[in-house]
């Protein structure tokens, strides 16, 4: 369940990586997203392997 929703959040998170490129914000607020993004979905790769 948690990996369901972690990937999900990751694809929010990527959405919002996009969004904030197109709009011309500062590199870092895409690339910490960007992180954050990777980040979750590598949390629910080890979700999916642990249960």
């Amino acid at each position: 369940m948690w990996s369901v929703l972690l990937f999900g959040l990751a694809g929010l998170l990527a959405g919002g990586v996009v969004s904030f490129r197109k709009q011309g914000l500062p590199n870092w607020t895409w690339i910490s997203f960007g992180v954050l993004a990777a980040a979750a979905l590598v949390a629910a790769y080890l979700f999916t392997f642990s249960a």
